[in-house]
């Protein structure tokens, strides 16, 4: 019985805030956004599943184009900085 007093008072004051906030309209305009963010999710353009795989092909190439520069330039740095101390 115990272990059920802190969940019925965590419940109660959820209740408490999800009222308050009803009451001062929060609720009503965040269930507005959903209904206009769906309304606009239906107006885009998705891709196709073959347009997707092409995205995706290109950026990992990119993503491993860009980490081997950041690789290659980290090096010759290093190998400038180990020339330069000596």
């Amino acid at each position: 019985m115990s272990e059920l007093i802190p969940t019925l008072i965590w419940l109660a004051i959820l209740g408490i805030v999800f009222g308050v906030l009803w009451y001062l309209g929060y609720v009503a305009r965040f269930a507005n956004y959903l209904k206009e963010t769906r309304e606009e999710l239906r107006k885009c353009t998705w891709p196709t599943w073959e347009e997707l795989k092409g995205s995706t092909a290109v950026v990992m190439v990119a993503t491993l184009l860009l980490g081997l520069f950041t690789a290659l330039v980290d090096l010759v740095f290093a190998m400038f900085a180990r020339h330069i101390m000596g």
